[in-house]
């Protein structure tokens, strides 16, 4: 069973005197309560075959703290065990002077190991994401300073505040009866007061700002260069039926243009490694319209531009009908096969959706409602409303042009006159329309005859076995673990060990570049295209003393599933481009 502890409190709350208290207060939670003095909770929670870090653990965000326990099931004393545990974390710490002095150390070495490279960036991009919030003072973390010094009574005076019912919820998933779970958290739940006068839980705006404003942060331990460009915005509603079709809306238009943005990774000498556009929630109520690439260090610049380009060609032109027809093909399998695996889902995917339900709003209708709404909605989107997105999401100001790279003496970063003049430049361009490579063919014309099975047998766990006569054993096992997948691997000994030293380095990236090169006289853009709407998979690998191959597919799909098999085999496609 997965239980959590969520409280709307983070280090955002915190008063001058308590930086870094919120964090310290989840830490101090596994060193003594009413009901488990010092380290008894720690040797308890072990005694049930729970360890500290994997099973029973708490994270600090700015906004929230959430104290999670995973207890077995077969054990009735555990879950009410857990229960317990959850209500002396919401009401019930001892705060110990001696154990906040013991643990003090502890969370000083937390803080002096995160001090590495994207600690040091983060900390110069923050201020200028978040200026004017009070969230650029009060990283989850605190100051050395507060962590050294602060007084035990501020920490306690944390708790008091903030550890109240009103901004607490217990959520609980797992393989039990949901009645007696339910009176357990009544049972421990109920009892807790709020303060007479409790203290506001105010929320914390990042303002609005003019123009673009620029963060660039070189670093000696960065390996690589970035460059991303964040179309500030307030965050959305996600509670109507208008909201949640808006969200499919957007999810097509991102889907789409990040593949235009692969495809231009894949040329020879691309513009960048990679690019994405995402919109997210970023902190507190604001969100973000993000364009990101990883670029090379010498190509900020270029991928920059190569970025806002494909924005703009999307703009002017839109995307082509087969682009949106291919994707909602895509969409509708996916919701498909989510639905016909919905008694599979893990209980910690279900935590995480109650967790956001809870701090964000977010709803959850269920996956058999959400399936309808797709099969409703996903028909009648319109090419011109995929089109509308970017130009609502890209504008001028409120907006952050981030940059990221090596600190290196030779190097040169462009600054911010040069980066504003890249964008400027791509609104005066002369862009031309996207032209997609039409592929109308079938992806193995001409299916090989098959090998006969020359014996059978059955064995223990109710597998059967096949020999063909190209000598293949094929061993197979019917299961119900989850009702769309079929699973294979498949293996020979031999790998890299059989290599000489002049062919060991292509044997090393060999599978590499077959899986990237595509199948036949497809490329793997072609590839993706053809296999719209399939769930399959498959990828070759060569090990130190094995060579195989491994994937999945829909039961619907195995027929392209042993077709891309046979293909990897037989028509593993050599892509000088890809090369």
């Amino acid at each position: 069973a997965q239980l959590r502890l969520v409280v709307r409190a983070g280090s955002i709350v915190e008063d001058d005197d308590q930086l870094g208290l919120a964090h310290f207060t989840e830490h101090i939670a596994f060193n003594g309560t009413e009901n488990y003095a010092k380290q008894e909770l720690v040797e308890f929670l072990e005694s049930l075959g729970m360890r500290l870090g994997a099973d029973v653990n708490a994270s600090t965000s700015f906004d929230e703290t959430v104290c999670q326990l995973e207890v077995p099931t077969d054990d009735p004393t555990a879950l009410a065990a857990g229960i317990q545990i959850l209500e002396d974390w919401a009401h019930g710490l001892t705060l110990d002077e001696e154990e906040i002095e013991s643990e003090r150390g502890a969370v000083i070495e937390e803080w002096r190991l995160g001090q590495g490279a994207s600690t040091r960036i983060r900390d110069q991009q923050f201020p200028v994401l978040l200026e004017g919030s009070r969230y650029v003072d009060r990283s989850p973390i605190g100051t050395l300073e507060s962590l050294q010094s602060f007084d035990p009574e501020a920490l306690r005076r944390f708790y008091r505040d903030w550890y109240r019912p009103d901004l607490m919820a217990v959520v609980a998933v797992g393989d039990f009866a949901v009645d007696e779970v339910e009176s357990l958290v009544r049972q421990h739940f109920a009892g807790l007061l709020n303060p007479a006068e409790p203290r506001p839980r105010e929320t914390f705006p990042v303002p609005d700002h003019d123009g673009t404003r620029f963060t660039i942060v070189t670093d000696v331990e960065m390996p690589r260069a970035s460059v991303a460009v964040y179309h500030m915005m307030e965050s959305w509603d996600e509670t109507t039926l208008d909201a949640y079709r808006q969200s499919i809306v957007e999810r097509l238009y991102n889907t789409m243009i990040n593949q235009r943005f692969q495809e231009l990774s894949r040329q020879p000498d691309p513009p960048f490694v990679f690019g994405q556009s995402t919109r997210g929630r970023l902190i507190g109520s604001k969100g973000a319209y993000m364009l990101v690439a990883g670029v090379q260090e010498e190509g900020i610049e270029r991928g920059l531009d190569a970025l806002f380009t494909e924005a703009e060609r999307v703009a002017r032109f839109g995307f082509t009908e087969s682009e949106l027809a291919r994707q909602k093909v895509a969409a509708l399998r996916g919701m498909e096969r989510s639905y016909a695996n919905r008694s599979d889902r893990s209980s910690g995917g279900f935590v995480a959706e109650y967790i956001r339900a809870f701090l964000q709003n977010e709803s959850i209708p269920g996956i058999g409602y959400e399936n309808e709404l797709f099969k409703r909605f996903v028909p009648e989107i319109t090419l011109e409303e995929v089109n509308a997105i970017g130009r609502d999401w890209i504008h001028d100001d409120n907006r952050v042009i981030a940059v990221t790279a090596p600190e290196k003496d030779d190097l040169e970063i462009p600054g911010e006159d040069d980066l504003l003049a890249v964008l400027d430049g791509v609104r005066s361009k002369s862009i031309t329309a996207y032209v997609e490579a039409f592929v109308d063919r079938p992806l193995l014309a001409d299916p090989p005859v098959g090998s006969a099975v020359v014996s059978e047998r059955t064995l223990e766990g109710g597998v059967t076995e096949w020999e063909l006569a190209n000598g293949v054993t094929v061993a197979f096992k019917p299961t119900d673990f989850r009702a769309d997948e079929v699973v294979f691997r498949g293996v020979s000994p031999g790998g890299t060990s059989l290599a000489t030293d002049d062919e060991y380095s292509a044997a090393r990236i060999a599978t590499a570049i077959v899986s990237g090169g595509g199948l036949s006289d497809f490329n793997a853009i072609e590839l993706r295209k053809v296999l719209t709407g399939k769930v399959v998979s498959v990828r070759p690998s060569i090990s130190e003393f094995e060579e195989g191959v491994s994937g999945g597919a829909s039961p619907q799909d195995l027929e392209t599933l042993f077709q891309l098999i046979y293909l990897n085999f037989t028509a593993p496609r050599a892509d000088p481009e890809f090369f």
